[in-house]
């Protein structure tokens, strides 16, 4: 190679490397563990391996297709990671929700059943023809739901009307990045002639570099990962905050949605026909508890009646029965709100 194929071989793998690096960071060294980090670092590995493949096949088109379907495989994650990371986002989700792994385990032994019946290097043909499109077609599907979830925070990005907060601005450059990324290998796909594979392996170097510069300037960062918390420490007023009390009430009482394992800040928002960011700032501000906190309240006094009516029910069964999704958060959340453990309550609840 020349010393410009050189210079753009070295850029390009050391982005996918530092990706991968990066990736792991967010996986496992960040000192605030929110759900938007893993996702973000199982983006940023899908991510960096869809570049290596790229780059090295690129260079060097010899290799073994195996290193095709390996990247291709990486290329299926891609858009449900980015959709899943901005979506714990919005609704300020900690809990992974089982439908979440469910899909995500689908799609996985989806593509890994293909790869295994089908192998790149017996069906070349049927990889470069069918699935290579079914797998941009699902990252596509993926980025326009993401899009969705984000809609708020774009349109003020478009607007410009109101002021965007760092969080806005980082999820919306990650979004943008990861569709650039997606038009650059779908031009490159179609044939465009100023398309190459190797071109999206630059975008995605020069949006990483971008985003680690960003994260090396800010001394705080934790603040990227919360897009709707604690926007203002502005309480809402006394009328509009006992109006929307009333309304938070009638829905945890009379439509019993604390019950769902998967209720989320939007679904309660749009229940009283607010926005997530507005209810997040009167739960925050106003309450002085955060969403999750909020509705375990009512899931553990809940729990509270039916273990004081009953010795029957087992406590697992219990912690299921109004709303949690496993045994350990269930204990957790109890003893948090009731300084006790719920087999102590239980005891002293019971005792003759």
């Amino acid at each position: 190679m020349d010393t410009s194929k050189e210079l753009l071989f070295f850029f390009s793998a050391l982005g996918a490397f530092n990706g991968i690096i990066l990736g792991v960071y967010f996986f496992f060294f960040t000192k605030k563990k929110h759900l938007t980090n893993y996702f973000l670092g199982a983006l940023l590995f899908a991510l960096s391996i869809r570049i290596a493949k790229s780059v090295f096949v690129y260079f060097h088109p010899e290799l073994p297709k195996m290193y095709l379907q390996f990247g291709l495989t990486a290329c299926f994650f891609i858009g449900p990671c980015l959709y899943y990371f901005v979506k714990s986002a919005v609704d300020e989700v900690q809990i992974m929700p089982k439908s979440w792994k469910f899909i995500l385990a689908f799609w996985g032994t989806l593509i890994v059943a293909v790869g295994v019946l089908y192998p790149y290097e017996v069906y070349p043909k049927l990889w470069g023809g069918y699935f290579i499109r079914i797998i941009y077609f699902q990252w596509f599907v993926y980025i326009v739901f993401a899009g969705f979830e984000l809609r708020n925070v774009l349109k003020k990005i478009v607007s410009r009307k109101e002021k965007i907060t760092p969080a806005e601005m980082w999820f919306s450059m990650l979004y943008f990045g990861n569709f650039l990324l997606f038009l650059f290998y779908f031009l490159a796909i179609m044939g465009a002639s100023a398309a190459t594979y190797i071109s999206g392996a630059v975008v995605f170097s020069f949006i990483l570099y971008l985003g680690i510069s960003i994260l090396l300037y800010r001394k705080k960062t934790d603040d990227l990962f919360l897009l709707n918390r604690k926007i203002s420490n502005k309480k809402i007023d006394s009328a509009e905050a006992a109006m929307w009390f009333e309304k938070l009430e009638n829905a945890m009482f009379d439509k019993v949605l604390y019950k769902n394992p998967n209720l989320t800040l939007q679904d309660l928002s749009q229940e009283i026909n607010i926005s997530s960011h507005q209810l997040s700032q009167f739960l925050n501000n106003n309450l002085g508890k955060n969403f999750t906190s909020f509705v375990n309240e009512f899931r553990i006094n809940e729990a509270c009646k039916i273990i004081a009516s009953s010795d029957k029910l087992t406590l697992e069964s219990v912690g299921y029965d109004v709303g949690f999704n496993s045994k350990s958060t269930f204990f957790a959340a109890f003893k948090k709100h009731k300084g006790t453990t719920p087999l102590n309550y239980q005891i002293q609840v019971l005792q003759p």
